[in-house]
Order: C-alpha cells, then structure tokens, then sequence
C-alpha cells in the first residue's frame, strides 16, 4: 500500500514539474530563485534596464497605465515600455499575434483589461487567449485589509491562487438542438496537480499556515473531484501545513462573513474568479487590488479583478493604486526589488498616512490628484537614495 501510494505521488510530481520560485511578492523583497536560474527565463534586458510589454486594455485602462509609466520615470525605475494598443474593438489577428510575440519577446508584460462581448458567441475572449497561450496557469490575487481603508471586515490577509486555463474558460460549447447548449467543463489531473503543488509551495516558501482547496465536488463529483483528489494527494507531501476543503457555496458565504479564517486558498478557474472579485471587495475594491497571471516562462499584471472601469472612463477618479502595486509586483519579479520597495511605500504612504482617496474609498481626490501626491512623495525619496548609491 505505502510503495503504491509513493509511486503515485512520484508520478504526480512529475507531472507537476515546475519552477516553483518565480513568484513575487506583494509587500516584501524577497523572491527566492533556484540557485540554477538567478532570473526568469526570456526577459529582454540590456544595459541593465528592462523592456516589458504595455496591453493598453479598456475602459480607464490606457489612462492609468500612463499614470505606472509616469510614476516609473520620477522613481527611475530601469523599465522600458513597448506599447501595444489592444482593446475590445480589435479584430486584426495580427494584431492580436502581435501582442503574444510582444510578450513571449520581452517575457512580462502588465496590461489593462480587455472587455470581452457577452452578446457575441463568436467573440473570443483575448484575457483567456493571452493567458492559455502564454501558459500562464497560476493567477494570484493577494488580498489584505489598509488601515486607513474602511471596510466592514479587518485583519484579512488571505491569498487567492487560482488554476487560469481549463474549467469553464477553455470555451468548448455547442448548441445541439434549437433551445440546447452543451458547454464543456475541462478538468485534468496534471493540471489540477499542478496548480495544488504551486500553491503549497507558495504557502511554505511565505510562511502560510493552512491551504484550502475550494470546489464544487459533492455535485461535479468526476470533475471537481479529480481536482480535490489531486489537492489531496499534494497535500501528503507537506505535513507541516494545514489542509482543508470547502464547496465553493459556502466558501463565498464563509468569505463574506469571517474572511479572517481564510490563508491560502487555491481553486479552479471560474471559483478563483468569482472568490478574487469578492475578496477584493471586502478590502477596498478593484481599484487597490492587484493581481498576476504567471507561467513558467511568463508573467502577466494587472489589477486582481481584471475590471476594465469603463463606467469611469475619462473621468480622472479612477483609483491607481491597484494597477500601480501590480506594476510594484512586476518589478520585484523582475528582480528591481529597491524600486519596487520605493514605489509600493509610497503608494502606501499616500493611502494610509496622507489618506488622499478617490471616490471609491469615499474620498474627494481625483486620478490625478493621488498620483500627484505619490510622485511628491517619491522624488525626495529618489533623490536621497541615488545620493547614497
């Protein structure tokens, strides 16, 4: 019993094979690189500055990324942009293959969301094409509560990882009879093994306590169930980290009730969207919540919500924050750990010392006003820091 359970557990290792040190971290400087591979493979560098793919995206997504590039030039962060313009109303293929052959060349990228048409079956999602052709299986969304942000919940501090291409999302749907949908729900041991390995590795490399796998198995009993199976066999090889299980029902009602039970939560691709939208929520909202998509070749940030704002577009109250953390996210990946120390604290200064808030967080600030005071804030910082270099 014990030889065969060991050789199964080999054989979904093995399966499992990925470099599990390429994450970032939300809040500190540290990412622990194999002693093999000092950095993540494909990054375009020269002259010690990096160049990373900007995806425009939609809605209030061209103007803030302006406000991360204008931020970025006063902190002199080492960041070169290559800009492609990319939207809901792009239909050129070329286009579309541009953009993946602008990532895969630079090896990150950070974007705004792409709206995706609901009323258009034809329509396809270009998030999801990025993601699953890039191979970007892990989304992480890492929610904590701000002190000067004012929520009925506090203390939260759980992270989100989810699996981001099969489940609902692999867009395999027919209608076989007028009135009849058929729509496929992909679920597979490797990748299910994958990502459970992943976010049991997160948790131990970060000091987390407890992993829980969220599913839907007592109905979706082959699906979701080949995905807790393999949670669970993963969840053998770490005996010094709690592990549990929820059905995701009651996991988005345990979510908006006592959220501080929750450390590290790791799930299926559309539980990991609808759990990533709440949790963001309940510590401030999409506009400072921010996420990243990474594979084991690329990486993609963004806000954790993926919400394009597009009902405050051109309006200047659409809070950076978010989209800026993601891109403090970005460059600790890309191991510019002191930059992104720098941005991140003013980013935080700004939020919680200063308390300058747009309306979001039931302030009176503008886009402009809170990037204004994160520039102010950073230049002394920058200037004192190159003298000391």
């Amino acid at each position: 019993m014990q030889r065969t359970l060991a050789k199964s557990l080999s054989r979904l290792l093995n399966l499992a094979k990925i470099d599990t040190t390429k994450c970032s971290i939300f809040g500190t400087q540290v990412v622990n690189y194999s002693q093999k591979q000092t950095e993540p493979k494909y990054l375009s560098r020269y002259g010690g500055r990096n160049t990373v793919t900007l995806l425009t995206g939609d809605g209030v997504g061209p103007e803030l990324m302006s406000y991360v590039q204008e931020v970025f030039r006063h902190a002199g962060a080492p960041i070169d942009f290559e800009e492609v313009e990319i939207n809901a109303t792009t239909k050129d293929p070329e286009t579309m293959r541009g953009a993946l052959l602008s990532v895969q060349r630079n090896g990150v990228a950070i974007k705004g969301n792409i709206e995706t048409k609901f009323d258009d079956p034809s329509f396809k999602s270009m998030n999801v094409e990025l993601r699953t052709q890039l191979n970007l299986f892990a989304s992480v969304v890492w929610c904590r509560s701000i002190p000067a942000v004012k929520t009925r919940h506090n203390n939260i501090d759980l992270i989100l990882i989810r699996e981001n291409t099969e489940g609902e999302y692999t867009n395999f749907f027919h209608e076989n009879v007028p009135g009849v949908v058929e729509s496929l729900k992909i679920i597979t041991s490797e990748k299910s093994t994958k990502i459970a390995k992943y976010a049991f590795d997160f948790a131990k490399r970060h000091g987390r306590k407890k992993v829980t796998a969220i599913h839907k198995a007592n109905i979706m009993k082959l699906g979701d169930g080949l995905f807790l199976e393999s949670c669970r066999k993963i969840a053998c090889l770490y005996p010094d980290i709690e592990f549990n299980d929820m059905i995701i029902d009651n996991a988005s009602m345990q979510m908006v009730s006592r959220p501080q039970q929750f450390d590290v939560l790791v799930m299926p691709n559309l539980y990991g969207n609808i759990l990533s939208n709440i949790a963001a929520g309940l510590v401030g909202g999409p506009g400072v919540v921010p996420g990243m998509n990474l594979g084991e070749d690329y990486a993609v940030f963004e806000l954790g919500t993926r919400n394009s704002g597009r009902s405050l577009k051109g309006k200047n109250i659409a809070n950076p924050s978010g989209l800026l953390l993601a891109a403090c996210d970005m460059l600790d990946y890309l191991g510019q750990y002191e930059h992104a120390t720098l941005i991140r604290d003013s980013v935080m200064d700004v939020l919680c010392e200063k308390k300058i808030h747009t309306p979001d967080l039931g302030g009176q600030a503008t886009t402009l006003e809170v990037v204004q005071a994160i520039v102010d804030d950073i230049k002394p910082k920058a200037r004192s820091w190159k003298l000391m270099k």
